[in-house]
């Protein structure tokens, strides 16, 4: 799972947000389905802690998060993310959340 840290958006609070990643934690969990969380902040060290956990093992299926991909601003960031996910996980399925609760549910469409 790559998204934004919420603890790192200036300006709101990220406390739901984060309630909700620990739920979508838990459903991975309940479904048996190992998962490893690349949570970055929108700067220019999100490229190379993206690449990093990409890099340390393989993986089916790589769910990026809604906060990357529905901000227009970060759209620059959601296209290297799509690229990094193909340079370093060429054969990983690429599935998309619609909220942090669902992340489990993204990556269970795609893995077999």
């Amino acid at each position: 799972m790559i998204g934004l840290d919420p603890a790192t958006i200036d300006g709101w609070d990220p406390a739901p947000v984060q309630a909700a990643i620990a739920r979508g934690r838990t459903r991975f969990d309940e479904q048996g389905i190992e998962a490893d969380y690349c949570l970055v902040t929108p700067d220019d060290t999100a490229e190379g802690a993206i690449a990093a956990a990409l890099t340390g093992r393989t993986y089916a299926c790589v769910v990026i998060g809604g906060g990357i991909r529905d901000h227009e601003p970060l759209l620059p960031l959601f296209e290297r993310v799509v690229n990094l996910v193909r340079q370093h996980q060429p054969d990983a399925a690429i599935a998309f959340n619609s909220s942090p609760d669902d992340c489990a549910d993204a990556a269970r469409r795609w893995l077999r």
